[in-house]
């Protein structure tokens, strides 16, 4: 398959080496700033004579016959782009979010309905050994009634990150610390509840980085329709580098808590009917990665690839990630009117809570 990239920035390197771990023809990548995908071939010793660099994306898709294309661009232009590279048949992996407006990812429903194209959200945490065996004992029934989950982001963010690229923290191309460090662990949190949202009733504050225009700092309680409840808390205000990153979970009958700096790895797992010993789980499902953002990529990547071949849904869907921004969207429109918000939202997206906090 043949393979392009939009945005080669922070994120573009798990995607490049997925693309080249999973077999796939790098064909092209693109940004507005050359030099940085000219600094991506150098990386990965692509060969300059096969990979093509373009500044306009919508060059590189009417010129280029892609089988897939992924999008690494600031958050605010997901959707635009995706929209563009759906007409032109492109398959996509989309990073997260999947888009910052509920009638954008809606659009993108539709255009990749109409189009019969793959798009995937990436939420590649999905894919880590620890999560994917949490996953298994939730389908298996371990837990019994799931009583109630809690997600944790305790990381920091300095003005250095801020200032590598001038879209970050502002409502028009991102978000704060939920909608862009978070939304992976909330994610995991509301896909592990199994049921549909029924409220939110959050908090949110911009309490150390008075440069950025959206929130560093969170708390939310969703209540969900099963009966059960999740606890978000997220900042990028710790000092002096990242925490944490963890998931609880607490069922009737079971116990589980993944850690680690993005929930690589199993810390507590204990069950009524379990037969499986809790030092060996700990053990064979747990993983160290280099950094915060695993090595999910590359399964997510082997995964889409397999749908678009037998034309069928990728693991993680649109709508998975429409669901991950909902909930991040249903947060600020709480915090911001300081009532609790019911489930669905219609018509929401970050730019309706500009000037939300006040430099």
């Amino acid at each position: 398959m043949k393979y392009g990239l939009i945005g080669c920035g922070r994120i573009s390197p798990n995607h490049i080496q997925a693309a080249i771990d999973n077999n796939l023809i790098i064909t092209a990548l693109c940004d507005i700033e050359k030099n940085k995908a000219t600094n991506l071939i150098s990386k990965f010793n692509l060969d300059r004579n096969k990979v093509k660099i373009y500044t306009d994306y919508k060059e590189m898709i009417k010129k280029e016959k892609l089988d897939l294309v992924g999008i690494a661009t600031e958050s605010g232009k997901h959707a635009a782009i995706a929209l563009d590279c759906i007409k032109a048949k492109c398959n996509l992996i989309i990073e997260k979010p999947i888009a910052l407006s509920l009638n954008d990812v809606d659009k993108i429903i539709e255009a990749a309905k109409l189009n019969k194209v793959v798009v995937s959200s990436c939420h590649q945490n999905r894919f880590n050994k620890s999560i994917l065996r949490i996953r298994k004992a939730l389908e298996e029934g371990k837990f019994g009634r799931m009583l109630y989950g809690t997600a944790h982001i305790r990381w920091n963010r300095g003005p250095g990150y801020y200032q590598q690229a001038t879209w970050r923290g502002t409502w028009e191309q991102d978000g704060g610390a939920l909608m862009n460090q978070c939304i992976h662990n909330i994610d995991i949190l509301i896909w592990m509840m199994n049921s549909e949202i029924e409220e939110v009733y959050a908090y949110t504050d911009r309490l150390c980085h008075d440069y950025i225009e959206a929130e560093d700092f969170g708390i939310a309680v969703i209540k969900f329709k099963n009966g059960s409840y999740g606890i978000i808390e997220g900042t990028t205000n710790i000092y002096p580098a990242n925490l944490e990153e963890t998931l609880y979970l607490f069922g009737e009958k079971g116990t589980v808590k993944a850690g680690g700096k993005s929930v690589n790895i199993i810390e507590e797992w204990a069950f009524a009917d379990s037969t499986n010993d809790a030092q060996e789980v700990k053990e064979l499902y747990s993983e160290f990665p280099d950094n915060i953002y695993g090595f999910g990529h590359n399964s997510l990547y082997k995964d889409v690839i397999k749908a678009i071949k037998n034309n069928e849904e990728p693991y993680i869907t649109i709508k998975d990630g429409k669901k991950a921004l909902e909930v991040v969207l249903g947060i600020y429109k709480s915090a911001a009117t300081g009532k609790p918000v019911k489930f669905p939202l219609k018509n929401i997206k970050t730019t309706d809570f500009k000037g939300r906090f006040k430099k």
